[in-house]
């Protein structure tokens, strides 16, 4: 096809890029830890581990596992959040010849016994603090998980800091449940044990399974999008070749910060903060509980940071902190966003506080995160997810699968390297998802402009109909998340007996004085009278992922039998 963009793309940005420039993700991170042996690697409450620390401390997980018998392919769960240890267990589960899965370590019981079902994982690295939801959702007995790993928050953290960590996460803030797993082995006694044997290293290839990313799950029942080694390869060169612009604004003594707020099970963060980390010589600051937002604050004050991924709701969160600003952003490079749209107010405030634009990018669990990001020398906020990056192809369907002119919005689908195999085990789903010639379906509505540009217009499923006339909840949010009273909203779609459906907008306020009268004469200025919200509601929060996400579908499921 026509990649017409590729004239849009910033100088020294290739068109494409060579997967097989490495048969698998072992051999590109490999590489690195040989080449960045003495750096530090990942650091987290106040204590690193380099390169060559993250080599040997794989290498001995990876040699246990393959001692208990697994066999090649065999899928691990990894079940934790930003700690020192997850970098560890996902380097070990890909250099032993094994599938990462990865696990939201909040998950219900019903859930994670959901995920272990699917995918068939045969073996569990978890942190102690979650060991009694994995306890629960064993104890149907319908899993195969034979082997389970319990670390501790302190297990890297060195003596007596690890020690002292441990008592005041178990005993003062009781953050750990009481738990019952037989047969688990603690972390540092694998490790222990794993250095004294020896790796059967596997010879991997470019088309063996790397990782099973789970999608959200907020549209149904989570299915696992199947990630071969060359997906993850193509796309973590592709991220790399796409950074290039924002890294020449200023020179880095040293090596490149990154700031690891997102969590790491995530796709986004998987990728963009710890694989291409990993890949970059860059040094990881991991924080475990972005929510802590004055926690966050002091952690970040610590370091210069150069690169900063984050979704809207984390930079709307961190700019409303007074604290947050008196930080120094002199080394800010890349303030990369994604996972959700992000708001042109949010955009436009984290400027004024950082003097760094956030270029927003796109992707999906099933694209093995992103494939499209704006140019990464960009100068200001574009409100569009930017350009096909490396090696992608792009198209805008209608719903009968043709293409759309430019300038009108349809779905997006997406050919590439970085496009998952398939979902796990499930023919049918996958089937609903490509078309004929390879192109994925995002269900994300869009269009594109001359330039190659692409607007996110609004999810399918979120999109919203009064009187046969299509309403896009990032518009509405988008327009009511500038009042000044405004912290943050969402719109959504409840039934309404005249119109169909009905505009339905929950807010944070940011003003308590703010009125329900006041807001509705905002949107009465601003919104045509179908896209105007019906319904107004107050919230002292809004629910969201572990991501930031906010989870529309909730919000909606909460209130239609009260509006219907």
């Amino acid at each position: 096809m026509d990649r017409f963009w590729l004239k849009s793309y910033p100088p020294g940005v290739p068109a494409d890029i060579d997967p097989a420039a490495y048969p698998s993700v072992v051999a590109l991170f490999e590489e690195s830890f040989a080449r960045y042996r003495d750096a530090k690697a990942y650091v987290c409450m106040d204590k690193a581990i380099t390169f060559g620390d993250l080599d040997r401390l794989s290498l001995a997980l990876a040699a246990w596992l393959q001692g208990r018998g697994l066999q090649r392919g065999a899928r691990v769960a990894i079940m934790m959040p930003n700690v020192l240890q997850y970098p560890v267990a996902i380097a070990a589960v890909l250099r032993a010849g094994f599938i990462a899965v990865n696990v939201n370590p909040l998950y219900t019981a019903r859930e994670l016994e959901h995920q272990l079902k699917d995918s068939g994982a045969e073996a569990v690295i978890v942190l102690e603090n979650f060991a009694s939801t994995l306890q629960a959702a064993l104890a149907s007995g319908g899993t195969a998980v034979k082997h389970t790993v319990v670390a501790s928050l302190g297990d890297l953290l060195g003596f007596p800091r690890g020690l002292i960590v441990n008592f005041i996460v178990r005993t003062l803030k009781k953050m750990v449940p009481a738990w019952t797993l037989p047969g688990h082995v603690r972390f540092n006694d694998v490790i222990a044990a794993g250095r004294s044997m020896t790796l059967a290293r596997p010879d991997l290839g470019p088309d063996d399974v790397a990782v099973l990313q789970y999608t959200g799950g907020t549209t149904g029942v989570a299915k696992g999008a199947t990630l071969l080694h060359r997906t993850i390869v193509a796309n973590l060169l592709a991220s790399e070749a796409w950074m290039q612009p924002g890294l020449k604004r200023k020179p880095v003594a040293g090596q490149i910060t990154i700031v690891c707020a997102l969590p790491l099970y995530h796709v986004f963060a998987f990728i963009t903060c710890g694989l291409l980390g990993m890949r970059t010589g860059a040094l990881n600051i991991l924080i475990p509980n972005p929510r802590d937002m004055k926690g966050t604050i002091k952690e970040l004050a610590k370091h210069h940071v150069n690169i900063f991924p984050a979704v809207n709701t984390l930079f709307n969160g961190l700019a409303n902190q007074p604290d947050f600003a008196k930080l120094d952003f002199s080394g800010l490079l890349i303030s990369n966003g994604g996972g959700m749209a992000v708001q042109e107010a949010v955009a436009k405030k984290w400027l004024a506080i950082t003097g760094c634009p956030i270029v927003e990018g796109y992707g999906l669990s099933e694209t093995s995160a992103g494939v499209t990001c704006n140019p990464t020398d960009s100068a200001v906020y574009t409100g569009t997810i930017g350009l096909p990056m490396p090696n992608v192809e792009i198209r805008i369907l209608d719903d009968d699968g043709k293409d759309v002119p430019l300038g009108s919005p349809g779905e997006i689908a997406i050919r590439g390297p970085q496009v998952m195999r398939d979902y796990w085990q499930q023919p049918e789903e996958t089937a609903q998802v490509m078309t004929a010639d390879g192109f994925f379906k995002s269900g994300d509505i869009g269009e594109m402009d001359a330039r190659g540009y692409i607007r996110i217009v609004d999810r399918k499923k979120d999109m919203i109909v009064v009187s046969g006339f299509k309403v896009f909840p990032n518009e509405i949010e988008a327009v009511v998340a500038a009042h000044p009273g405004v912290m943050e909203c969402a719109a959504v779609g409840v039934p309404d007996k005249n119109s169909g459906e009905a505009v339905m907008l929950f807010v944070v306020r940011r003003d308590p004085k703010l009125t329900k009268e006041a807001l509705a004469e905002y949107c009465h200025r601003e919104f045509t009278a179908y896209k105007r919200p019906k319904y107004i509601e107050f919230r002292d929060e809004l629910p969201k992922t572990n991501v930031g996400k906010i989870l529309r579908r909730e919000l909606r499921d909460g209130v239609v039998p009260k509006v219907a």
